[in-house]
């Protein structure tokens, strides 16, 4: 019960401070988007070049099991 209480409480101040904050707020998230971006890029460059290096090593494998 002392959550719920909590949580109602974090719900309802968190929406005040978000009605009176509202330009920091979208500066904050106008700020944080080209971050994002970067960091999920490089990421997304990392799985794809990790794939393409398991995809490499089993044409490779393929070859010799073949000869």
């Amino acid at each position: 019960m002392k959550t719920l209480i909590g949580g109602a409480i974090a719900v309802l101040l968190g929406v005040v401070g978000l009605a009176v904050w509202f330009t920091e707020f979208l500066m904050i998230i106008t700020g944080c988007i080209p971050v994002v971006l970067l960091l999920a890029g490089g990421f997304a460059l990392y799985l794809g070049f990790d794939e393409l290096k398991d995809s490499w090593k089993n044409d490779e494998g393929a070859d010799a099991s073949a000869d």
